[in-house]
């Protein structure tokens, strides 16, 4: 038995049914998406009108509960986001989960009160953000699921020092790219992940040579047999996945890992039924026992789906009572002449509840056993008898209708100071940022290559030049020297240690893509330009990294050009506007399903159902997929008057090719190609 429990299963909820199953189940707490604005918005979810009852209902029963605010806003919904915020704060929730750099920044600003959680889809992989996660408000910070067990081990020994809570995903559904780093389902058909939309074309065949036929589909995800071995390295709050699941699913997980937290193993039969409810050919702990490889893949089969039919109807049985989650103190008086009274205390709240005088008996008296035994009988609530007593005269009856009456009478007091919001209402007295007056002025270009052969010779015209931090280059004299830091960070002495020699060379910029990299970096002397990876969406997260140091910023990949001209950014703003778009970051290469590092030529691709391919770049342990054609703006110079600077972002083109395609930039030039123009247009929905 763990001693000093102060961990919690923290379950999913899409709707009603769903909270009752996971509260019924022996949840500590349940996170929910409103209508707007939450990274499942496919779920019911919920009115905010019916977040003080969801609270309410919740708090009754000692479970907190946290609303998911996960998704990148748009200028035009950040004062709605932020209302949703003051609304969600004032009907008692818990906790608000954020992704969005800006939201949590002004919400922290706004409402210091409100604890703010760090999504996963901020992609924290690493302890070196820690620092700057805390700057920014984050009490509590959901970590990425690409983590081991070592990794995981130093994260929270790093994090007690900052007083933030880690939480862990345990079970449930894993994305093949980080979250957060995941552009294929908005570059496929605008349907944006990071928006709360994916349409999870992940899950279709996408196949490497001498792979599984699905090498981008993770069997899911299940730890919970490590819960105990989490809790004592320090991870406290242990998340179930599954919002968009059944309310039998949500029932089997939190049953489990209750289970497996406090009692330190878990029913064979429960574990049995939870695999048969909802696996991809069973379940994986790849990442985290850092077995990387073939055996973490799988897909849905009718196996799968005849199991799940199978065990549904057994599992009603798991959350068709209360589950007795408080503990009361129980002090009844029955005096001769005097009104009965029944106290009830849970440690925190004390009620009392009063009742008749007692009459005389005339046959048999009350007993005392018989007194308690009404007087306790909470039944189907979620209170059971923590002790006390019964002062009781000799003599006296007293009839079971009117304890059991006493007795709910002095449930629903205890229910209702439980259930009492204790905290002042806040108002909203925030004022956004006014549009950007749009400039009529052209982008500078900046150019990015992966190989030093790769350089024109000309570069006449080119304001800074970007390389891999993971290479070997020389500073140039003509341009700005910037290095790009992989998103996917495996060790943070590596990348200290390249930027080391870097700034020996006389380097001064670094792009960086995620927390950890800006951090470093910084500590390092060196200048920041927040890359895509920070997903910039928004005027006040282009604030909120020059409040951390930026000097410029790579807007999102997935705003419109309209939407990108118009933010107002205290700093620099720029696109990518040539190149094939890294659209997944991944730790489990899906190359390696067929061949191994040693055979790799570094120019392997996947092909999915259509026959189209999409190449795979390895950097310094992560892999990226990236698109299958280039971003093409050169005859679309018009459309980025009043941007500041355009990346082109080169991969495997050749020297000649490169000089071509700056021309074409320079010149505004068709292409003669096959290209997208990515979301500037069409965006996303």
């Amino acid at each position: 038995m763990l001693e000093n429990f102060k961990g919690e299963i923290l379950s999913p909820v899409g709707s009603w049914e769903m909270l009752y199953a996971a509260v019924r189940s022996g949840a500590d707490a349940v996170y929910l998406g409103a209508k707007d604005f939450s990274a499942r918005r496919n779920a019911d979810n919920f009115e905010i009108g019916e977040l003080e009852t969801v609270v309410k209902y919740c708090h009754i029963r000692n479970v907190k509960v946290y609303l998911t605010l996960n998704i990148l806003i748009k200028d035009s919904e950040f004062s709605q986001a932020l209302n949703l915020a003051f609304r969600a704060y004032n009907s008692g929730i818990d906790g608000i989960i954020i992704q969005d750099l800006g939201l949590a920044k002004v919400l922290h600003k706004e409402l210091p009160e409100l604890p703010l959680h760090a999504s996963t889809q901020m992609s924290v992989h690493t302890p070196a953000c820690l620092p700057l996660l805390k700057e920014l408000g984050f009490t509590q910070v959901v970590v990425a699921r690409e983590m081991s067990l070592e990794e995981l081990t130093a994260f929270c020994k790093e994090a007690q020092k900052y007083n933030i809570t880690v939480e862990a995903f345990v079970h449930g559904a894993l994305c093949m790219s980080m979250s957060g780093q995941c552009l294929l389902s908005a570059f496929l058909g605008s349907r944006s992940g990071n928006r709360g939309l994916c349409a999870g074309p992940c899950r279709l065949p996408f196949s490497a040579e001498g792979g599984t036929g699905y090498d981008l589909s993770l069997k899911d995800l299940s730890l919970i047999e490590y819960i105990p071995t989490l809790y004592k390295i320090g991870v406290r709050s242990f998340k179930i996945e599954g919002r968009m699941k059944r309310p039998e699913y949500v029932a089997a997980a939190t049953k489990a890992c209750k289970d497996s937290l406090i009692k330190e193993t878990v029913d064979i039969e429960l574990s049995e039924t939870l695999k048969n409810i909802f696996s991809r050919s069973g379940f994986t702990q790849g990442y985290l026992e850092n077995k990387l490889g073939r055996d973490m893949f799988g897909i849905r089969t009718k196996e799968d789906v005849v199991s799940a039919n199978k065990a549904f109807p057994v599992l009603h049985e798991l959350y068709r009572k209360e589950y007795k989650s408080v503990a009361v103190g129980v002090k009844a008086v029955i005096k001769e002449n005097e009104p009965i009274t029944l106290t009830l205390s849970d440690g925190k709240n004390t009620v009392t509840a009063y009742g008749n005088i007692p009459q005389k008996a005339k046959n048999r008296a009350l007993t005392y056993d018989d007194a308690l035994k009404s007087l306790t009988k909470f039944g189907d609530t979620p209170y059971f008898d923590e002790g006390g007593g019964v002062a009781l005269d000799d003599g006296l009856f007293v009839p079971s209708s009117e304890l059991n009456a006493l007795r709910r009478e002095a449930c629903e007091l205890l229910d209702k100071a439980r259930s009492t919001i204790n905290r002042a209402q806040k108002t909203v007295s925030y004022t956004p940022k006014s549009a950007y007056d749009t400039q009529n002025k052209t982008p500078e270009l900046i150019i990015r290559i992966e190989n030093p052969n790769q350089l024109p010779q000309d570069l006449s015209g080119i304001k800074a030049v970007i390389v891999p931090l993971e290479k070997d280059f020389e500073p140039l004299d003509s341009v700005e020297n910037i290095i790009d830091i992989p998103r996917g960070i495996i060790s943070e002495k590596f990348i200290t240690d390249r930027l080391i020699k870097y700034k020996e060379k006389g380097f001064k910029l670094c792009l960086c893509g995620n927390l950890s990299a800006v951090e470093i970096a910084k500590n390092l002397g060196f200048g920041i330009i927040a890359d895509t990876g920070l997903n910039i969406h928004n005027s006040e997260s282009a604030q909120t990294v020059c409040d951390l140091g930026a000097k410029a910023i790579v807007v999102s990949n997935e705003l419109t050009l309209d939407s990108i001209r118009e933010l107002n950014s205290p700093i620099k703003k720029g696109v990518v506007s040539y190149g094939n778009i890294p659209l997944m970051l991944f730790k489990n290469c899906p190359i390696k399903n067929g061949k191994d590092c040693a055979t790799c030529d570094k120019s392997q691709k996947l092909t999915d159902r259509l026959g189209t391919k999409f190449p795979v770049r390895c950097r310094v342990g992560y892999s990226e997929l990236l698109n299958s054609v280039p971003l093409w703006l050169a005859d679309k110079q018009q459309h980025l008057k009043g941007i500041d600077f355009q990346i082109l972002y080169f991969t495997d083109e050749t020297q000649n090719q490169i000089a071509q395609i700056i021309d074409a930039y320079k010149n505004g030039k068709e292409a003669d190609f096959k290209y997208t123009r990515g979301l500037f247009f069409k965006g996303t929905i």
